[in-house]
């Protein structure tokens, strides 16, 4: 399934191609913690369905992920879930 998120990180939108239902994103929007509705998603993934931030976004913004600074993490988990995951069509 194509899903399309704006990054919360450079507002702009990426599109990724996840092999997810639209059952499990009403599952996982009902407050099932995204680790267990698709526990066979990378965590990339599972950070692209919450935020929209891509791999590439995550790695330039923090780097090291030893190195993150906390406020940083709570202002992005603050906006986390506020934008909506628009299914675009089916898979490629």
């Amino acid at each position: 399934m194509l899903i399309r998120k704006q990054s919360v990180l450079t507002n702009e939108w990426h599109t990724m191609d996840l092999p997810i239902t639209p059952k499990e994103i009403v599952t996982w929007q009902s407050g099932e913690l995204i680790q267990n509705v698709w526990p066979h998603l990378t965590p990339s993934q599972r950070q692209f369905i919450m935020s929209g931030v891509s791999e590439a976004e995550w790695e330039k913004a923090f780097g090291d992920e030893d190195n993150i600074d906390s406020n940083d993490l709570r202002k992005i988990a603050m906006t986390m879930g506020k934008k909506t995951v628009i299914i675009v069509e089916g898979s490629k």
